[in-house]
């Protein structure tokens, strides 16, 4: 089979495909022939070195995937079945590969309404949003939830739960994707371009930050009394946790992993047409690379997609 390695930190030029032994999948496991590959920001910077997660290389990146199960070391998938998760995080699940051993409990069944493609970029964002919305924020109907960065891979999915939760959502994007924002749900757009959302908002049950930075700061401001801040991207800042206990509010940090409770709400979402994933660019596996290129100019609207 084929995967894609790099034997150093660096740009996307150091992402190359070479040939390498199918894995075998141990009792429990599944063998999937990959179908297609999502892709995410922390791959870019793992590929970097900026993150520590996997160690030095050689390493082989990657967790979306969707794909066909070859063979089944368990009762859950027979082979055939169409399948799609986000195995192992943050485990090294070397998912950027034609062929992809994985449990079989961090797998489900691909929706008929989802091509590969689609599932492949729902796992990541999609368990990211619900286990921050659903699992550490308990959003319930009627709260007020703003979103910070609506328009990612992240955001407009957690738009589309929020919802689908019966809440009041208002996320933050640039002018140039309201349409996208409010395509998705959202009852109300800042353009963090030209409204400082501290003043444009306030009395916000849970904001859900994926953005980082001085934004999750300024979001002390807008909770209401006993709010919730839950961040996917500063989940290790201990001063941070103490300045909003100290104001009398909650901080939570996301730590995604392949729940199969949580991709089932997914899946269940999906089924009942209230919940889409926006793939932006699909790339085929040999231009890697330049999909990297696109993850590392940021700001991208909905996910990036390997088809293998």
């Amino acid at each position: 089979m084929r995967v894609i390695t790099q034997q150093v930190f660096g740009g996307p030029e150091v992402l190359t495909v070479v040939d390498a032994p199918a894995p075998q999948p141990l009792p429990t496991e599944v063998l999937v022939r990959v179908k297609a590959i999502g892709l995410n920001p922390l791959e870019a910077r793992l590929r970097a070195g900026e993150f520590p997660l996997l160690g030095k290389p050689p390493f082989v990146l990657g967790w979306d995937i969707s794909g066909v199960v070859e063979q089944a070391r368990t009762s859950r998938f027979r082979p055939g079945d169409e399948v799609f998760g986000m195995p192992l995080f943050p485990r090294a699940a070397n998912a950027y590969a034609e062929v992809v051993s994985a449990p079989a409990l961090h797998l489900a069944r691909k929706p008929a309404a989802l091509s590969h493609v689609e599932a492949a970029a729902l796992p990541v964002v999609g368990l990211t949003a619900w286990q921050g919305l659903v699992d550490l924020g308990g959003v319930t109907a009627g709260d007020r939830v703003l979103i910070h960065g609506g328009s990612g891979g992240i955001g407009h999915v957690a738009i589309q739960i929020a919802k689908a939760l019966g809440a009041h959502v208002i996320a933050t994007a640039g002018g140039g994707k309201r349409e996208f924002v409010e395509g998705c749900g959202a009852d109300e757009v800042i353009d963090y371009t030209a409204v400082d959302f501290t003043e444009a908002v306030g009395d916000i049950d849970l904001v859900l930050d994926t953005i980082g930075g001085d934004t999750v700061e300024r979001s002390l401001g807008v909770l209401r009394p006993g709010g919730h801040l839950v961040t996917a991207v500063a989940e290790g800042d201990a001063e941070l946790v103490d300045g909003f206990e100290a104001a009398g509010m909650r901080f939570s940090g996301i730590a995604v992993d392949p729940d199969p409770v949580a991709l089932r709400g997914l899946v269940e979402l999906v089924e009942q047409g209230r919940l889409r994933v926006h793939v932006r660019e699909t790339f085929p596996f040999e231009r890697v690379a330049d999909a990297h290129r696109l993850l590392d100019g940021g700001h991208l609207q909905g996910k990036l997609v390997l088809t293998v």
